[in-house]
């Protein structure tokens, strides 16, 4: 006890004695760390927000579309016949393959081999008719020459009787007989005139005989070739033929064929994106089975899905040995104009009050929201556009500070 008492008197005369002694001395070091601390806590009298951010430098990168699409073939038809008949041939089996115009149903010919038979006979009596209705036509000509010369003959022989008659020189009953054989010339000319509208009128109707004679041969011709129905295109049979023995209507189906080679690949854009894909741009995709294909867009379409917004693309890639099938998941990438872009942290994305994507940078201190728009999600980070090629990203607190606010800075190395 007498020891602690000893401690505290030797402590209270030192207080007591920097009090009196040393004053100026206590005081200039209080006002000097008092100083220090107010220069950590403000600047220049500005109340500044602490924030992390991250010193970002654009990089050229590729701007490739991504997309989730699925196989689709180039063609499938589902093959129907287009006339009533009974399948005489033995059916082919789904999976086998066929070149194109190959027999896929073969039917009855029943009837139509008649049928054409005597359309082509109908056909040959109506080109035996035409020159003898052609012949009649230069007869009617001949005719109407004649007429034409005894109506100039009766012309003549009538003007001359009117002046005999005028000068005393014919009787009346001359006159009455050259008005007479005018008049007869008259209706010759108008008799050889109709035969000539008969022999054209006979002559069409002759090549109207010839023209629906080869309409019947052409059309029992064409039931004839309908009898055997053919593959459209070299493909796959996606399913048996018909049965042998089975009657076909117009309209029943014979087979589906498809072809898959080339096979397209089906993704669908949205509509963010859709500006930068063109027709030609080089694309590919790696299956569900980790094999990799490529080949070129030939197909990006101009209106979009009313449901989703989106708009289809297609890609035409080969598949000489037909592996990839019809209707398989995909992963597609699809080329596109290289771009400058940043790699920023997900969780440094952040919304202003109307709601747009962005980032809270630092410009001289001061925070400032900038848009952004995002290109691709990696593993180490988001790529986005819209931003200068140098910037101050804050990555940690931007969510707790708005355009204008000071900031007081510390940064950290930046990824990727």
């Amino acid at each position: 006890m007498k020891f602690f008492s000893f401690v505290t008197a030797i402590l209270v005369c030192a207080f007591l004695y920097g009090l009196v002694f040393e004053r100026d001395t206590l005081m200039a070091l209080a006002q000097s760390g008092a100083q220090d601390t107010g220069d950590a806590a403000q600047d220049d009298g500005i109340q500044r927000v602490a924030v992390v951010a991250l010193k970002s430098q654009a990089q050229a990168i590729d701007s490739a579309v991504l997309v989730r699409g699925r196989t689709e073939a180039a063609r499938q038809v589902d093959v129907k016949a287009e006339i009533s008949g009974r399948v005489i041939s033995a059916p082919l089996r789904k999976g086998a393959f066929v070149e194109e115009g190959a027999e896929m149903c073969v039917l009855d010919p029943g009837t139509s081999q008649a049928r054409l038979a005597e359309a082509e006979a109908r056909l040959a009596e109506a080109r035996a008719n035409m020159p003898t209705a052609q012949s009649r036509l230069p007869e009617a000509q001949s005719r109407l020459r004649e007429a034409q010369a005894r109506l100039e003959e009766a012309r003549i022989n009538q003007n001359a009787a009117t002046r005999l008659s005028e000068g005393g020189f014919a009787s009346d009953t001359r006159v009455a007989t050259a008005d007479a054989n005018y008049e007869s010339a008259l209706a010759a000319i108008q008799s050889a005139e109709a035969g000539i509208q008969s022999a054209q009128g006979g002559i069409e109707s002759a090549q109207a005989a010839v023209r629906s004679a080869e309409a019947a041969v052409a059309s029992a011709t064409k039931d004839v070739e309908r009898q055997t129905i053919k593959a459209p295109f070299s493909g796959l049979l996606e399913s048996d033929t018909a049965e042998l023995g089975a009657l076909l209507q117009p309209g029943m189906s014979c087979a589906t064929i498809i072809q898959l080679d080339p096979v397209k690949l089906v993704g669908f854009v949205p509509e963010t994106q859709v500006d930068r894909i063109a027709v030609g741009a080089v694309g590919g995709a790696r299956l569900t089975g980790g094999e990799e294909v490529q080949g070129r867009v030939t197909f990006l379409s101009r209106s979009a899905d009313p449901v989703t917004r989106t708009f289809r693309v297609d890609i035409e890639v080969p598949n000489a040995d037909l592996h990839i099938r019809d209707g398989q998941t995909v992963e597609m990438i699809i080329a596109s104009d290289g771009a400058d872009a940043h790699l920023v942290p997900g969780s440094a994305l952040t919304l202003n009050d109307e709601g747009t994507l962005g980032l809270r940078i630092v410009e001289d201190g001061i925070t400032r929201f900038a848009p952004v728009s995002v290109i691709r999600d990696t593993v180490d980070g988001i790529w986005v556009d819209g931003l200068p090629p140098q910037v101050d990203v804050i990555v940690l607190g931007q969510e707790y500070v708005t355009d204008g606010v000071p900031v007081d800075v510390t940064y950290r190395e930046a990824q990727g």
